[in-house]
């Protein structure tokens, strides 16, 4: 049976996608920083599908305890197959000279460096086991910019060159790299940019039927699910009324 390991499965994007990979009967490892929220999904899965979960309760920006809680995997559940690199936040929404300084860092230490981390540990084991798929989860930001967007789109574009990077550097090993940008997908995803503030983070949504997190656990398996002899390198998905970072179409507008 295969292995899959994700990053900030608690909730959104994540959380789908284990949902979805149990249903094709794949262990999974997910890791995430609300213990609760682990427990449950994870039992949750077992009894609904008859897998195997091992859940991490840790943050990827903090490399002692990526490096800790990786290292603790037990060696029966190293034969990762996939690695979902979805661990990610934007946080603030302003321009560059009015930037929080704690946001930025946050952004950073997390979408770039969290990343990095957890690939910098779990490479070797597949290298080791001459198999495995890294799927990194960007953002149309990652080849676009928007007003006040600037570090979370610096945060991306870092994700999409090191995805191409990886690919390059994994090679020789067999090793599949895909990265996935979506556009807007509702999740928790502005409430944490606009640090809890309900009405505000309504309001990149209001007019128009976004993505789903399921949708976008559904292009994560689609990607995965290829032959082994197929690599999906890039995937830009939106929803079908958003043309790009800055075009959408609203009932109300």
């Amino acid at each position: 049976m295969k292995i899959a390991l994700i990053t900030g499965a608690t909730a959104g994007i994540g959380k789908a996608t284990a949902e979805l990979f149990a249903a094709q009967k794949i262990n999974l490892i997910l890791t995430g920083r609300r213990k609760e929220r682990l427990d449950e999904l994870s039992e949750n899965l077992k009894a609904k599908f008859g897998i195997e979960v091992l859940t991490l309760c840790f943050d990827v920006q903090k490399i002692d305890d990526v490096t800790n809680a990786l290292n603790s995997i037990p060696e029966q559940w190293r034969k990762i197959d996939v690695l979902l690199n979805n661990a990610g936040l934007a946080m603030g929404l302003g321009p560059i000279q009015n930037g929080e300084i704690s946001d930025w860092e946050q952004m950073i230490d997390t979408n770039v460096k969290g990343l990095l981390y957890v690939t910098r540990l779990i490479c070797p084991w597949m290298i080791e086991n001459k198999k495995g798929h890294i799927i990194n989860i960007s953002s149309i930001a990652g080849t676009q910019t928007y007003p006040n967007g600037n570090v979370y789109c610096a945060t991306k574009h870092a994700v999409v060159g090191l995805s191409k990077s990886m690919r390059i550097d994994l090679l020789q090993h067999g090793i599949r790299v895909t990265s996935i940008s979506p556009g807007m997908v509702e999740t928790e995803f502005s409430l944490v940019r606009f640090h809890g503030d309900v009405e505000k983070a309504k309001k990149p949504y209001l007019g128009l039927q976004p993505l789903t997190a399921e949708d976008i656990a559904d292009t994560v398996w689609y990607a995965a699910s290829r032959k082994a002899h197929v690599n999906i390198n890039d995937i830009e998905i939106t929803a079908t009324a958003q043309a790009n970072v800055r075009d959408a179409v609203r009932l109300n507008a």
